[in-house]
């Protein structure tokens, strides 16, 4: 009689028994991700430990209605894992000399109302500009997609502030996607092309891109975005928000997930000082304990920082432990679960020494 996954991961926490040996990490990942497997919108699964992809590997269904299996060559919307690479950017134009972290948000979109004046590209950064959301000025019902220069007019029209800049938190979709429109125009190019230009081309993230859709290359090894209704999966792609693209809008496979990691240990991409600033304690965002922060474009809590993403049809994570040189990537096309505890939990089977894990 073949034993289920989960219950064999159940004998191998529980120490085994004399007819069944204890499972390795990457066969109780496995089992963890078995909610994954079978004809339903499915996930890849990265874990790197000590610079070398221990697990690599898709499950389930990247495409339901054509049967595509996931693979880690699948691309997934990394939905707000992508603000770590808006991130990266504005810190290479900074290196650049193309703009300062101090400069005024206005300097570069003056359309904004004069009482923005006061916004740092820093406070955009860590969440501290005290920004309106869009979220809440979409039309009920509104199936018309929302682009970067939409946002920018609706904050354009509004004296609206949720706090002065710089004295709380709140995490900020508009001000990443305000972001994006200041690469562009520090850069003099677009957003896709500057992100892959100084980005994706030289980590030879071969197939990660910032989606535009109907204004740039299709996305290859597509994963399509599902919902759970009344017990079946429904295809739920798109909404008003997911042709935005700084707070969400690139898609990317494990695959070259694993290059971002290896550039985030060494200056082959951001300098020494650039990445000290994206993994600062910029701003605490819980005081704990343990008290958590957040940098650019990561979250931060004793030696990990991770990043989620969730958008509708995707749930994704990064979590990194980096002084143990361990990292694990969820992404997943599906709405629900969110999959930062599966990501702790499998992190945990690579551990050497327990650690603080982020809540």
């Amino acid at each position: 009689m073949r034993i289920p996954a989960l219950a064999i991961l159940a004998l191998s926490l529980l120490g085994g028994c004399a007819s069944t040996p204890p499972l390795t990490p990457a066969q109780q990942a496995d089992a963890l991700m078995q909610r994954y497997t079978g004809a339903v919108p499915g996930a890849s699964l990265l874990v790197v430990k000590d610079g070398r992809a221990v697990i690599s590997r898709g499950y389930g269904m990247a495409d339901l209605e054509r049967h595509v299996a996931a693979t880690p060559a699948t691309n997934y919307r990394l939905a707000s894992v992508t603000k770590q690479f808006i991130a990266a950017a504005v810190l290479l134009l900074a290196e650049d000399g193309k703009l300062s972290l101090d400069d005024s948000l206005r300097k570069w979109l003056p359309s904004l109302p004069e009482s923005d004046a006061a916004i740092t590209l820093h406070e955009v950064l860590d969440h501290t500009s005290g920004l309106p959301e869009y979220e809440g000025r979409i039309p009920p019902g509104s199936s018309k997609q929302l682009d970067d220069e939409d946002v920018l007019r609706m904050l354009s029209s509004t004296d609206e502030h949720y706090f002065a800049p710089g004295s709380k938190y709140r995490y900020s979709n508009a001000g990443y996607v305000l972001l994006g429109l200041v690469i562009e125009r520090a850069s003099g190019t677009s957003l896709q092309a500057f992100l892959a230009q100084r980005i994706f081309k030289p980590l030879h993230m071969t197939h990660t891109l910032m989606y535009v859709a109907g204004g740039g290359p299709e996305v290859s090894d597509r994963a399509y975005g599902y919902s759970e209704e009344n017990g079946t999966w429904v295809r739920t792609d798109q909404s008003p928000a997911s042709a935005l693209r700084g707070d969400g809008g690139i898609y990317s496979s494990i695959d070259d997930m694993a290059k971002w990691d290896a550039a985030l240990y060494d200056n082959r991409l951001l300098s020494d000082a650039s990445r000290a600033l994206a993994f600062g304690h910029q701003v605490e965002v819980s005081p704990g304990p343990p008290p958590q922060y957040y940098g650019f474009g990561w979250r931060l809590m004793g030696d990990v920082m991770w990043h989620s993403g969730e958008s509708i049809g995707f749930r994704n994570a990064i979590v990194r432990w980096p002084k143990q040189h361990l990292t694990v990537v969820v992404l997943s096309n599906r709405n629900d679960p969110t999959p930062h505890d599966l990501a702790i939990s499998i992190g945990r089977l690579f551990q050497a020494d327990a650690q603080a894990e982020p809540h």
